[in-house]
Order: structure tokens, then sequence, then C-alpha cells
């Protein structure tokens, strides 16, 4: 109910809009498997966060999920005059067809490893007047080879709003990854493993939670005010 007594003269009204609850809480859900988007920070032969996803792949197949992994492999750098873009129209494709995603990166230096970041780098911000990330859930994971730490983790939830997707609260690091597999390659039973699981869990549930009504949630009062050409040359800027 709206309140005389406040007064908001600098708002627009024609742009305002009140709360619209059959929009956030629409009567129609999809039915199809939530699609989730995996992708790993190494090109090692046995690279422990390609393995971490694709044992994160195996539990969002058991919640119900369908399941894609993108290889970087041959991935050029942004920029390159030479690149052939075919491996990035494809890590587009994927990115397109998601609802979801889940990073998992090798932690190097402190930070992401430059192979996390040149894919991320590769997604763009919009296409057109669409944003592919816009809205999208994100799962965050990293694995060190030493004691445990957060820098990859906390860089790519860094990167994660900036793209405004909707990244749940948990996340995952693994310490010595090099212990936490066996022989085959399969992750051993641990917390390490145990709280892999309880991330795949809620992005799941927030994927479902938010996937039918992304458009009303990234709908913005400040948008509304602009133009469609000028919102498009806006996201669409480029510096450097």
């Amino acid at each position: 109910m709206e309140n005389a007594a406040v007064t908001t003269p600098n708002l627009s009204q024609e742009h305002f809009r009140d709360i619209d609850s059959d929009a956030l809480f629409p009567a129609t859900r999809s039915t199809h498997r939530p699609r989730i988007l995996l992708l790993h920070g190494s090109l090692r032969q046995r690279s422990f966060s390609r393995l971490m996803t694709e044992e994160a792949a195996r539990i969002l197949q058991r919640l119900g999920a369908e399941t894609r992994g993108f290889d970087p492999a041959g991935l050029p750098l942004v920029d390159d005059p030479g690149a052939d873009m075919d491996k990035v129209q494809e890590l587009h494709r994927l990115v397109t067809w998601s609802e979801g995603m889940v990073w998992c990166s090798p932690e190097r230096h402190g930070a992401m490893t430059g192979l996390m970041k040149t894919q991320i780098d590769w997604i763009p911000l919009s296409q057109g007047a669409v944003r592919p990330t816009q809205g999208k859930t994100l799962a965050v994971m990293q694995v060190s080879g030493g004691s445990q730490s957060f820098n990859a983790v906390n860089q790519m939830r860094l990167l994660g709003r900036w793209m405004r997707m909707l990244t749940i609260p948990n996340q995952s690091s693994t310490a010595k990854a090099f212990l936490e597999f066996d022989d085959n390659d399969r992750m051993k039973p641990s917390g390490y493993y145990d709280r892999m699981v309880d991330v795949m869990e809620e992005l799941v549930k927030f994927t479902l939670l938010t996937r039918d009504n992304t458009a009303y949630l990234t709908d913005r009062y400040s948008e509304r005010k602009e133009t469609g050409e000028e919102l498009m040359n806006r996201v669409n800027r480029t510096s450097g």
C-alpha cells in the first residue's frame, strides 16, 4: 500500500514500477532439465580443475540437470587479430544454451589462471541488446596444490557479479587436490567432496527458482528510463 506521506520528487513516475508478484512468482514453470555449463581452468593432462568439474557434473546429473563442458584447448587470446574464432563461437553457443554455470579454476600465483580468465573474457557482456550472462546462476570452485585458499573463488565471484550473474552464496575450495583423486580420477570421500555436493545442490535450487523470472529480476528502473538505443550504446561501449 502506498504511503501518502512519502515524497519522491526525483522519481520518474512513468518508469517506476511496484513489485509484480505474478511476475516474481510465475504460475507456469519450465519443465525441462536445468541446463548447466561447466568451465575449468587448466590444460594439464591430469587437470584437477577438469576432474572437479567432471565430478560436479555427475552430481548435477543426479540432481536432474543437463550438463555440458567446454574444452578450452585451442581457445585464442582475447583480441588476437589472427584468432580462429570457431572455438570462441562454440563457447558463445554454450553460454547462450545454459541457464547456469560452474567455474572451476586452479589457484596459480595467488589468482585464477590466465586460461580461466581468457574464457570469461571471451564471454560477451552483450550481443546487441541481449546480455548472455545476465540473470544466469553461477557456482564458483577452485583447486589448490597447497593449503586451502579462496583467492580464485573470490576473483571469480567478483567477475560473476560484474557480468550480472546470480552467484550463489556457497563455494568450494579443495586444498592439495592431488591427494583428493584416486587412480581412476574419481574424487575420494572427504569433507571437500561433501562441500562440492552442497554447492551443486544449491546451484540447481537457485537455477530452478530463478530461470523462469530472470527477465523480471533483472528489469531495472534506471534502464527503463533510457531509450533502447541509449542502453545498447552504453552496454556495448568498450575501452582500451
